[in-house]
């Protein structure tokens, strides 16, 4: 057993993180479904799908923009074996992703 004291000085977040947070991303890595429970303002559950990527233990979102975007290039160009995210905006209206390829 563990006193909270103690326990609150080592605990993180188990959170997961965006693709676009990586520098780089290898085309063959494994991608997972996950999913994810939260309360919504009126007191409603509610569960997310999502696709993801882990790497170095961590879970990293890939919005379906992402994977759309990297078909049509993998398509194009099947010797595309990295690639990084950049994201623009904030908010799920205003967030745009754009895929660029690492050669």
């Amino acid at each position: 057993m563990v006193k909270i004291e103690e326990f609150v000085k080592t605990y993180e977040s188990k959170t997961t993180k965006n693709i676009s947070e990586l520098t780089e991303v290898l085309t063959n890595l494994d991608l997972q479904d996950d999913e994810f429970e939260f309360t919504d303002k009126e007191g409603n559950e509610k569960t997310v799908k999502q696709k993801v990527i882990v790497v170095n233990d961590e879970k990293y979102r890939v919005p379906i923009s992402v994977i759309q975007q990297l078909k049509v290039m993998i398509e194009d160009n099947p010797a595309i074996k990295k690639f990084k995210v950049k994201k623009t905006g904030e908010g799920k209206d205003n967030t745009r992703y754009t895929v660029i390829p690492i050669l």
